[in-house]
């Protein structure tokens, strides 16, 4: 027993908090202890935790990627109009559109991370701006309503009605959800490619050495992560039955405030499915109770910056090892390698 703490100490602090908190907000609101809460934080979650397991691979590589939720944005918008242009399709169809412009959209991070060697994290403030910018110019901010029927149909696979009348439902968005999970566990825990994320983001200089395609690192870390993005957008479409512009705008800070409060690494090599989840749902338990308790929503907004502020403070890597291989050589002294070093 106390091996396995030592090997999940991250995910056993969460999973007390998780309770310690639960308890609290159960005297604290007569609501929050309900199964139709439960419920509904399941059914919100499910969306941050499709983007949080993909976000996870590009932290396990050593990268930062904060232009997702725009990018799921770009998804839902062009997935609706290419449905439009084939006459409502189905899930399928629907899934494949997603899941390939989502994939397109995170190559194009790792095109432009690879090819001319800028660091993760300004490269995905550029293509942040650029994907918005080109989503509310071409739109003009004007929301989608006219959805295929199948989209905007409640798909319900689990359902019980409350005394008070009311109906505790999980959704389709939590199935994806688990899906999503359990292939990104799949992926980086049981193949090769994963194992070599792992190392790749550990120590690059090391993977190399042994033979490890840097390139091929980063196309596979930011594929991964479009991947579960255009599928997040098709769920966020689903569970709002409308495409608004701006909708998963901010989502990505919530988001990768929960991933590293779950355990990832700033700088790569660590970080565990498990963790995620538990650093997603701690995240929306700790929204909901304010919002239960009537608490100003800029307190969780206060909140999710003192994460992200601490985890970098706390971050056993340095600033620079965001940057080698992810961009620019950074040498032991912070400054830029010299044009003459070896790569």
């Amino acid at each position: 027993m106390r091996k396995l703490f030592l090997s999940h100490t991250t995910e056993c602090v969460l999973i007390a908090v998780i309770i310690a908190m639960s308890i609290f907000l159960a005297f604290a609101t007569d609501r929050f202890f309900t199964l139709g809460n439960a419920f509904d934080l399941l059914n919100i979650s499910a969306v941050n935790i499709i983007f949080a397991v993909g976000l996870l691979v590009v932290l396990i590589a050593g990268g930062i990627d904060i232009s997702f939720a725009v990018a799921a944005s770009i998804v839902q918008y062009l997935t609706v109009l290419a449905l439009e242009r084939i006459g409502g399709g189905g899930w399928t169809s629907g899934f494949l559109i997603a899941a390939g412009i989502g994939i397109a959209l995170g190559l194009i991070n790792a095109f432009l991370i690879h090819r001319f060697r800028i660091i993760s994290i300004v490269a995905t403030i550029a293509t942040f701006n650029v994907y918005f910018g080109l989503l509310m110019f071409f739109t003009k901010g004007v929301s989608l309503y006219n959805l295929p029927d199948w989209l905007t149909s409640r798909v319900v696979i689990y359902e019980r009605e409350m005394a008070d009348g009311s109906w505790a439902e999980i959704t389709l968005p939590v199935v994806v959800m688990v899906v999503c999970t359990l292939a990104t566990w799949l992926f980086i825990t049981r193949t090769t490619t994963g194992r070599q994320l792992y190392a790749f983001g550990d120590n690059p200089d090391g993977a190399r050495r042994f033979g490890i395609n840097i390139g091929a690192m980063q196309f596979i870390a930011f594929g991964w992560l479009g991947l579960m993005a255009g599928i997040a957008g098709l769920m966020q479409a689903h569970y709002a039955q409308e495409v608004v512009p701006n909708a998963l705008y901010g989502r990505e800070l919530d988001v990768l405030a929960a991933v590293v409060l779950g355990g990832a690494r700033l700088g790569g090599g660590k970080g565990s499915v498990l963790g995620c989840v538990l650093g997603v749902l701690l995240v929306s338990i700790t929204q909901n109770g304010l919002n239960l308790m009537g608490v100003s929503p800029f307190a969780f907004k206060m909140i999710v910056g003192a994460i992200i502020l601490v985890a970098i403070t706390l971050s056993s890597a340095r600033i620079g090892a965001l940057a080698p291989v992810f961009g620019g050589r950074i040498s032991a002294d912070g400054q830029p390698a010299a044009s003459g070093e070896k790569r």
